[in-house]
């Protein structure tokens, strides 16, 4: 059976790195992505270099409409979903939570965590075993920032990567017994365009010398972490929260 992966967000950063080494593991894979085409594309076009299918869709994952659509798209042109990789997700600039505004919230809850819990709904609604699905496994991405909050910075990303964890435990619970594995994968800091979106573009270097291992991290050492848990290897894997963060 050939696997086809959802990589949500994978036109840049952990998404792209985690899109290019599922080809060359053997996926075929569907670049999500919700402006960015060229970037997406050039995604595709590696992944076809490792002589796998791969399709770009423009989805806006908080919209569910539109995460809908980008799932009958990948139906009718890879085939089913075995795998989903939720990666979409977006920080803002760095905030005390006294001056965040109700729009920065929704924003960021709505893509970081509905969206994670839509595609999530789809690809249970293809995978599960109870409706006549082959099984598959789910990656959700979390965040370091889970367990150490974000102060003076991003405190609502942290708590919408919290929710995330919570949503990896019970969803992995509840879909156990149908062939569906969901774990998590929490990065640390890692060396990605995503720091510049929240107004400190070197974030990484100025707190490395947090990190027990004294680096930031690279896209290609989380796209590890998520491809041997999407892996036959990880067949009794369920539940797990992993930690890709230096020892931060």
């Amino acid at each position: 059976m050939e696997r086809v992966v959802l990589v949500t967000g994978g036109s840049r950063g952990i998404g792209a790195a985690t899109a290019k080494l599922a080809a060359q593991r053997g996926w075929s894979v569907a670049v999500n992505y919700a402006s960015n085409a060229s970037a997406a594309d050039e995604v595709v076009q590696a992944v076809r270099a490792a002589g796998r299918r791969a399709i770009a869709v423009q989805a806006d994952v908080a919209d569910e409409a539109q995460v809908m659509r980008m799932f009958e798209a990948v139906d009718a042109q890879l085939g089913r979903v075995t795998d989903l990789v939720n990666n979409a997700g977006v920080v803002d600039q760095a905030q005390r939570v006294e001056d965040m505004s109700g729009e920065r919230l929704q924003r960021m809850f709505g893509i970081n965590v509905i969206g994670s819990i839509l595609c999530a709904r789809e690809a249970v609604r293809r995978m599960s075993t109870k409706r006549g699905g082959p099984g598959g496994a789910i990656v959700n991405l979390s965040s370091a920032a889970s367990r150490l909050g974000a102060p003076g910075q991003y405190v609502d990303y942290a708590a919408a990567k919290g929710a995330i964890d919570a949503f990896t435990v019970g969803l992995a619970k509840e879909v156990a017994a149908e062939g569906i594995r969901v774990n998590a994968v929490r990065p640390g800091l890692i060396e990605t365009e995503i720091h510049a979106s929240g107004g400190i573009p070197d974030r990484v270097q100025k707190l490395a010398h947090q990190v027990p291992m004294a680096r930031g991290g690279t896209a290609e050492e989380v796209a590890q972490a998520i491809l041997w848990l999407m892996s036959p290897e990880a067949s009794y894997t369920t539940m797990s929260l992993v930690d890709v963060s230096g020892g931060r």
